[in-house]
């Protein structure tokens, strides 16, 4: 299947978190009590799940946002922004008692950043408007979700995504254990390899210490039986400039571990590159995508993300995505 048929097997719900990211450029990341100089500084619309969005829609996705913002300019940037990547942003409720939620960002001249976030009027977002939101459902074929919202709204959405018969995708970042009710209802998780060792590790079952990057299947595979010990039988593991780990325990044989290669790329911002991933995982399994094919592709989608200042002003479309790889 070409990427250029992207979402054309069914529509992407995403719930959760719009952010204004307030970025300050520097040669490098300041030690904890130390001030460094900046070389610049921007205010562009992020939040994970507005980001996946965008990214979904950009490569191809018909995606409908669910979320909530305030009453201010950020929150009428963040509405132009994923608008104009062509998002349906009806459920996408204003807030009157509490401004846009806010990622303060620094990034160092390698492009690696650190982030702190306040949630604002994503803290509003409740299940009520899930089920308010519930005609989105309706057809869906992806559920995307995230942890920048309450978790009780996560776990009504994954429900609801559940019961209208989607792919749910639940991106556990930033961390928090989950109950073992949403685990049930996530057909697949993703997660960096940090998240993974948490999430392994709170499961009382030892460390969760993941594989290193040239360890073996066999030992991937000792993660997966793991995971699917926890109810989570398809598990995307990103793992940086080392590719991914696709671990599916639906699957038979040698396709229960497939290791995804990185793509090799000049980063100047990797600010949103996961979200990108993310975003491009959704798109692909919407456009019936096996997983593993789907993070192939999205390998290449946070790749192009990084090369760029910025999250969704820095997100690839599908032409761009299919250049690349044709290299």
């Amino acid at each position: 299947m070409s990427a250029g048929t992207a979402g054309a097997h069914g529509r992407i719900v995403v719930v959760g978190s719009l952010n204004a990211d307030l970025t300050i450029y520097c040669e490098r990341l300041p030690l904890p009590g130390e001030t460094v100089h900046g070389t610049g500084f921007a205010v562009n619309p992020g939040g994970k799940s507005a980001n996946q969005a965008v990214a979904a829609s950009l490569l191809g996705g018909a995606v409908s946002l669910i979320g909530a913002v305030g009453d201010d300019s950020n929150g009428e940037m963040l509405q132009a922004s994923t608008a104009g990547a062509g998002v349906d942003i009806s459920h996408v409720r204003t807030s009157h008692s509490a401004a846009t939620g806010v990622a303060v960002i620094a990034v160092d001249a390698h492009g690696e950043n650190n982030i702190i976030i306040s949630a604002g009027a994503n803290g509003t977002l409740a299940p009520a408007d899930v089920a308010a939101s519930a005609d989105a459902f309706d057809g869906a074929s992806v559920v995307c979700l995230c942890l920048e919202v309450g978790l009780e709204t996560v776990e009504a959405a994954a429900r609801m995504g559940h019961d209208a018969g989607a792919t749910v995708l639940l991106n556990l970042s930033p961390y928090g254990e989950i109950p073992q009710s949403l685990a049930d209802l996530s057909d697949v998780l993703l997660v960096n390899a940090h998240e993974a060792s948490l999430f392994l590790g709170s499961g009382g079952a030892g460390s969760g210490e993941m594989p290193g990057a040239k360890a073996d299947d066999a030992a991937w595979d000792q993660v997966r039986q793991r995971f699917a010990e926890r109810g989570l039988q398809q598990v995307l593991v990103t793992l940086g400039a080392n590719g991914s780990v696709v671990l599916d325990s639906r699957a038979a044989g040698d396709g229960r571990v497939t290791r995804i290669a990185p793509v090799k790329v000049n980063a100047v911002d990797t600010t949103g590159a996961g979200d990108a991933f993310t975003g491009a995982v959704a798109a692909r399994i919407a456009a019936g995508d096996p997983l593993a094919e789907a993070a192939a592709f999205a390998s290449v989608a946070a790749a192009l993300a990084a090369t760029r200042k910025g999250t969704q002003a820095a997100y690839a479309g599908v032409a761009d995505v299919d250049r690349m790889r044709a290299l």
